[in-house]
C-alpha cells in the first residue's frame, strides 16, 4: 500500500477543498459583478435624466433642443413617444466606431418642456463593463492563486520545524529495541498533544522494559537454577541404567533419559539466549564458512545417516564474513541441524555458499512454515517432537546482533533459509 505523509495529505485536501471553493466563487462573483454594473449603469441613467430635468425647467426652449440633439450622442430628446415613466431597456444597436451591435442600457422617460411633452432616451454602452468584469475577475483569480501559493509554501515552511519533535518521536521508536537498554530520549517541544505522546510513550517503554527485564532475569536465574537438579537427575538415571533391571524399567529410564536431555538442550539454549542479549560474545574476527561447513561436514552427515538424508554441500565461491567465531559456529550448526530435524526419512538437504550469502535448502513437510511467527521462542517450525522451539529464536538473535539478514522461502516443495551477510 501507497503510504503518504500527512503534512502531503492535508495540504492536497486543501488544495482540493481550495479549487472547488474557487470553481463556485468565481461564476458566482462574475454573475454578481455583471448585475451590480447594470444596477449601476440604470442608477447612472436615472441620475442624468433628473439632472437633465432639473436643467431644462430653467427656460429651456425648442432650439436649445435642436443644439441639445446637436452635441449630445448619447442624450437625444425625442418627440412624445407616449412614454407615460422611466422605463430602462437593454438592447444591441449598431456602433459606428467598430461597425458592429453591441449591448447598450437605454432609458425612456417622459420630460416637460415650455409646457410640451417630449420624450428624454440616453444610452450607455456596456461592452466596456463587460471588459472590465473580466478584468475583475482576472484579478480576482490571480490573487487567490498567489493567496494558495503562498499558503501552502508558509505551511511547508513552518510544519517542518512543528513537526519536527513528532518525526523525531517516529524515528527513535522505529530504532528502540527493548533489550538494548538504551531508552529513547525525546525533544522538547511546547506543542501540547506532542508533549502528551512523548510522555505516554515514555511511560509505556518504561513499563515495558520493567516487564522485560523481570522476565528475562527470571529465565536467567531458573536456567542457573536448574542446572544442578537436572545434572544430579542424570546422574541418577545413569547409575540406575548400571542395575539389573527388566525390559518395563529400561523402557522407563530411557524415557525419562531423552526428557532429561531435552530439558538440558532447553536450559542450555536459555542461557545462550541470555548471554546474547547481554552481548557477552563481543569480540569479532574474520571467519571462512567454507572451512566451517568442511570442518563440521562429518558431524552433520552422521546426524542425518540416522534418517539416511543426503546432505549436498555446494561451495561455488568462498564465504568470507566478520563476526564472532562461536555464534557463528552455533548459527550453521542450529540450521543445518533444524534442516535435519525436519526433514523426513530419505529426504535430502543443500548446503550451498555464495559470495555474500548462506543458503539451506531441505525437503520435509509439503506445506510452507508460517513465517510470522517462525522465529519467536518457543514456536516449533514443524511437527518433529525432538526440537525446543528455540533454535530458530537463537538463528534470529544472532543475525540481529551482527546486523546480517536472515530468510525463509518455500519454493517446489523446498524449504530454504537464506543468511545474507
Amino acid at each position: 500500500m501507497n503510504k503518504k505523509k500527512l503534512l502531503h495529505k492535508t495540504t492536497r485536501d486543501f488544495l482540493a477543498l481550495a479549487v472547488v471553493i474557487l470553481i463556485i466563487c468565481a461564476p458566482i462573483f462574475y454573475f454578481v459583478s455583471q448585475w451590480l454594473y447594470v444596477y449601476e449603469t440604470e442608477e447612472v441613467l436615472v441620475q442624468h435624466k433628473n439632472a437633465f430635468v432639473k436643467q431644462s425647467s430653467k427656460n429651456f426652449t425648442p432650439e436649445d433642443i435642436k443644439t441639445w440633439n446637436r452635441f449630445n450622442l448619447h442624450f437625444t430628446i425625442l418627440p412624445d413617444m407616449g412614454v407615460t415613466k422611466d422605463s430602462i431597456v437593454g438592447t444591441m444597436q449598431e456602433d459606428s466606431a467598430v461597425d458592429e451591435k453591441e449591448p447598450f442600457r437605454i432609458i425612456y422617460a417622459p420630460v416637460e418642456i415650455a409646457g410640451k411633452r417630449y420624450t428624454y432616451t440616453e444610452k450607455i454602452h456596456l461592452l466596456e463593463m463587460e471588459r472590465m468584469v473580466y478584468s475583475i475577475a482576472a484579478m480576482f483569480t490571480f490573487i487567490i492563486v498567489i493567496l494558495f501559493i503562498g499558503i501552502v509554501w508558509l505551511s511547508k515552511k513552518t510544519a517542518s520545524k512543528r513537526w519536527k519533535p513528532f518525526y523525531n518521536t517516529l524515528d527513535q521508536i522505529h530504532e528502540f529495541e527493548i533489550d538494548k537498554n538504551k531508552p529513547p530520549h525525546f525533544l522538547e517541544t511546547d506543542i501540547d498533544e506532542f508533549d502528551r505522546l512523548n510522555k505516554s510513550l515514555e511511560t509505556l517503554i518504561e513499563k515495558n522494559t520493567a516487564i522485560y527485564k523481570g522476565q528475562r532475569e527470571f529465565v536467567e536465574n531458573a536456567a542457573h537454577e536448574l542446572q544442578t537438579p537436572l545434572a544430579l537427575f542424570q546422574n541418577k538415571i545413569d547409575t540406575l541404567f548400571q542395575m539389573q533391571l527388566n525390559k518395563e524399567q529400561t523402557h522407563v529410564l530411557g524415557a525419562l533419559s531423552r526428557d532429561v536431555a531435552k530439558l538440558n538442550r532447553l536450559n542450555k539454549n536459555l542461557l545462550l539466549l541470555s548471554k546474547i542479549e547481554h552481548e557477552i560474545y563481543l569480540e569479532k574476527n574474520t571467519i571462512l564458512i567454507n572451512e566451517h561447513i568442511e570442518k563440521h561436514l562429518d558431524f552433520f552427515n552422521e546426524q542425518a545417516e540416522l534418517k539416511e538424508i543426503l546432505i549436498n554441500v555446494q561451495i561455488s565461491e568462498q564465504l568470507k564474513i566478520i563476526g564472532n567465531s562461536v555464534l557463528t559456529e552455533i548459527l550453521i550448526n542450529n540450521l543445518v541441524l533444524n534442516a535435519v530435524r525436519h526433514n523426513h526419512d530419505g529426504g535430502s538437504i543443500i548446503i550451498r555458499t555464495m559470495s555474500s550469502e548462506l543458503l539451506i535448502l531441505n525437503t520435509g513437510v509439503n506445506t510452507p512454515l508460517p513465517i510470522e511467527k517462525l522465529f519467536n521462542r518457543f514456536v516449533k517450525s514443524g511437527a518433529s517432537s525432538n526440537g525446543n522451539g528455540l533454535g530458530l529464536a537463537i538463528i534470529k538473535k544472532i543475525t540481529e546482533l551482527n546486523g546480517w539478514k536472515i530468510s525463509y522461502s518455500y519454493n517446489n516443495n523446498i524449504h530454504c533459509f537464506s543468511v545474507r551477510f
